[in-house]
């Protein structure tokens, strides 16, 4: 079994072990005796059915899921012509035989069983195929494998988001998560869970680039927070907190069965490099769901109805994504938080995660406080201008009452208008008992002058008003 070659996997549809009860099926219903048989030995037992060395491969099923080891009909034709070459007997070829369709698409190993002990350990592989097949399965979006898993309700489902560096990507601005442990929530008869009391939620900004690291094509807003505090911590720290978290959730690596933690993403490619750059280790048998991919597959399958596409206008084409922001909004979430801020980004993506599986009982989160928008918006950026506070085009920014503020007075001495200005500057308004504000246009004209003097060649020249305040000063200075 070491030696082995890759094959395509087309052909190779028959479960090895439904050709031996196929034909014990079809002795019996013909009473056929082949213990009598010349060939009789070779279907004594199934050891002896694999003498005849089968070659096979292991498959998954598209449908259940199951894995198989399974060989062609070829092979099962070179059985039934070696009974007749070597025995001059006739078998017929059955049509029960158990026919798999592959969920698998790519070349697979190429074994050779000649005894039991070969089947016995290439059987004994068969959960590893089949955890690899869900992996892929869960990655690429099935609906029925994505379904399942949440409908057993024994995992526990983690989002997370990283915000980095539009100049260093692996400058992690911020972090954030939330996650929800359907099993203990089953277990406690707590079931569905309720978003804004069920998930375990958490973000953490960066306190080496806070204020300091600024995006410029996508500013982010570590401010805004709208799920809980933010926790400012040291960058060398991050790391630590992230894995501390992902042990608190997982369960043992396996190489035979999935993990208990399932990895929830919008942007898996990106948010596993991350991990693997801060040297953050994750069980290997963890599932991935990928919520673009799993939302296209629910579209283009017809379970999310018509829709349009954003952009053009025109009707969503299937195999098209949506940004995460488009997808909560398409699910009819009320929106009253920051994107591109990584706890508010995780938690979103988990909540349109449970609204896609479960739409009737997924409950919305309640309104956000007000306050909550009017934090301090300090984008984290990365370039010389600054980002404009976030204002999406579907809310109505909130409204503050203004209170009336004292004007604050001047440092500056007090003078009278006799000493600023002269007698002749200074001349009743003429139009006080009609209470006019129109302005008498010689005391307009006569204050302007006094802010003038006559130069050597006789010419009106501008004081400045420095001048004046210090002749002013000099005035009331006592000697």
């Amino acid at each position: 079994m070491a030696d082995f070659t890759l094959v395509d996997i087309r052909g190779w549809e028959y479960d090895l072990q439904s050709v031996y009860t196929a034909y014990m099926g079809y002795f019996q219903l013909h009473g056929i005796p082949w213990y009598e048989r010349s060939w009789g030995h070779l279907f004594e037992t199934f050891e002896d059915f694999l003498s005849f060395s089968w070659p096979v491969i292991t498959i998954t099923d598209a449908w259940t899921g199951r894995a198989h080891i399974v060989t062609r009909m070829t092979s099962i034709g070179a059985f039934l012509k070696m009974i007749k070459t070597r025995f001059g007997e006739t078998l017929p070829l059955v049509e029960n035989f158990l026919k798999i369709e592959a969920f698998e698409k790519q070349q697979r190993h190429l074994r050779t069983i000649t005894d039991y002990n070969i089947y016995r350990k290439l059987h004994a592989t068969l959960p590893a195929v089949v955890l690899a097949a869900l992996k892929m399965r869960i990655r690429s979006g099935d609906p029925r494998a994505v379904g399942e898993l949440w409908g057993a309700k024994d995992k526990t489902f983690i989002s997370m988001d990283f915000e980095s560096s539009e100049r260093n990507a692996a400058a992690v601005l911020e972090w954030g998560y939330a996650a929800v442990r359907c099993g203990h929530l089953d277990s406690i008869g707590s079931w569905p869970p309720i978003p804004e009391d069920n998930y375990r939620k958490g973000h953490y900004i960066v306190s080496e680039y806070v204020d300091k690291v600024r995006n410029r094509y996508h500013p982010t807003f570590p401010y805004q927070y709208a799920f809980g505090d933010s926790q400012t911590v040291p960058k060398a720290k991050l790391s630590q907190i992230i894995q501390a978290v992902i042990s608190s959730l997982a369960s043992p690596d396996s190489e035979t069965s999935a993990n208990s933690l399932v990895f929830v993403s919008h942007s898996v490619s990106e948010d596993i490099h991350r991990m693997e750059e801060m040297r953050i280790k994750i069980p290997h048998n963890m599932l991935i769901v990928d919520v673009v991919a799993f939302e296209s597959a629910l579209f283009k399958a017809g379970r999310r109805g018509a829709m349009l596409d954003a952009r053009s206008g025109q009707p969503r084409l299937p195999g098209s994504t949506l940004s995460l922001s488009s997808l909560v909004l398409s699910l009819g979430f009320n929106v009253d938080y920051a994107f591109h801020n990584s706890g508010n980004d995780a938690f979103a993506c988990l909540l349109a995660f449970q609204k896609l599986l479960d739409p009737e009982n997924t409950k919305s989160p309640g309104p956000r406080p007000q306050n909550t928008m009017l934090r301090s918006n300090r984008a984290v950026s990365l370039g010389p201008m600054s980002a404009p506070p976030f204002q999406p085009a579907f809310l109505t920014p909130p409204m503050m009452a203004m209170s009336p503020m004292a004007r604050a007075y001047s440092a500056s001495p007090r003078l009278n208008q006799n000493e600023y200005f002269s007698q002749n500057d200074v001349q009743p308004n003429r139009h006080n008992a009609g209470h006019s504000l129109t302005p008498d246009s010689n005391s307009v004209t006569s204050r302007r002058m006094s802010h003038l003097a006559v130069d050597e060649q006789g010419k009106l020249k501008r004081r400045s008003s420095a001048d004046l305040l210090s002749q002013a000063m000099a005035r009331n200075t006592i000697a």
